[in-house]
């Protein structure tokens, strides 16, 4: 009887050892057997380029697995997309892009579907917290108030340089309707084209990440007119946030990894697993505030979902605006 009862509770201990070592194994996927190909779908140099590089160089570091950074231009990004939701739903493509190409381009009419019904979001790595609202030395802005000032006195005067029905136009038009005011938006075209036109006083104001134009803050060649944080990011300095300035409101840049609709969960978990990993190493940080004075921001699949959820429920008021602006 008692060698019995030994051996059920043996039997019983290998079927608890084999179940936990099933567990185990799920968790652990042997996901990246090869190199992983991340789709960015925007020129090398930028910010969401820079951050793709930053988040490939650290995950090496963490799985000693290799990330190919691909950058794919045009469309808006939709050619970009378009090459990921083809993709095998392996785990060997992911996207890393922003929302202006997963939201603006839908509330532009660029894309006529939500950001998760192709796409399987795993994670938001990054905020880009360093997006500065500019102003040319020619146009003598250095605050809120004194555009506001001179749009309402003289409406559709004041220049804003933009990429037309792109994620810098709507931050122009969500910043009009707030402050009441009439802009004339002109399309200049990428970051580098918008400096260009600041420096040579073509157009009065600008939304472009503070790394690339730091040195104009500094020279007085353009002035750093407000900062799009919710909360003023201290990387940026002494730039007041439109709210200390008495106008509520905000339009932070959040960063998105997705992977091609269907693909296995535990994928999506260990990559922002390892992402979240990535987030608490020194030298990332020091790596995101070295480039672009970005502080260090991640949300994991839940409540990655949940925000961008929410900031489509706010981007999407301005449908109408935005597509009859383009």
């Amino acid at each position: 009887m008692i060698l019995r009862r030994n051996l059920l509770t043996a039997a019983a201990a290998a079927v608890a050892l084999c179940t936990g070592l099933t567990s185990v194994h799920a968790a652990d996927t042997a996901w990246p057997t090869k190199p992983v190909q991340v789709i960015v779908p925007a020129g090398a140099g930028g910010d969401t380029d820079f951050n793709a590089r930053q988040m490939a160089r650290f995950f090496q570091k963490i799985t000693g697995k290799t990330m190919v950074v691909t950058n794919v231009n045009g469309g808006g990004g939709t050619i970009a997309m378009a090459q990921v939701q083809g993709a095998a739903p392996d785990g060997n493509t992911l996207f890393f892009g922003h929302t202006g190409q997963l939201i603006v381009n839908e509330v532009s009419g660029l894309i006529d579907y939500k950001f998760d019904a192709k796409l399987d979001i795993a994670c938001i790595p990054a905020i880009d917290k360093g997006v500065v609202f500019i102003g040319s030395k020619k146009s003598g802005f250095k605050n809120v108030q004194e555009v506001v000032t001179k749009a309402k006195a003289s409406p559709n005067t004041v220049i804003y340089g933009t990429e037309m029905g792109g994620f810098s136009h709507l931050q122009g038009l969500m910043f009009a309707k707030q402050a009441g005011v009439q802009l004339k938006f002109v399309d200049v075209g990428s970051a580098s084209d918008k400096i260009t036109s600041l420096l040579g006083g073509r157009i009065d104001l600008a939304s472009i990440s503070f790394g690339p134009v730091k040195d104009y803050a500094t020279t007085g060649d353009m002035a750093m007119v407000a900062q799009f944080s919710k909360a003023r990011n201290p990387l940026l300095g002494d730039i007041k946030t439109f709210t200390e300035q008495g106008l509520s409101f905000d339009m932070e840049k959040p960063y998105i990894i997705a992977f091609p609709k269907g693909t296995d969960p535990a994928i999506m978990k260990k990559m922002a697993d390892v992402m979240q990993q990535i987030t608490k190493d020194p030298a990332y940080a020091k790596a995101l505030e070295d480039g672009f004075k970005q502080p260090v921001s991640f949300m994991h699949t839940t409540e990655a979902v949940a925000h961008l959820n929410k900031v489509r429920d706010d981007l999407m008021q301005y449908k109408d605006l935005l597509r009859q602006k383009k």
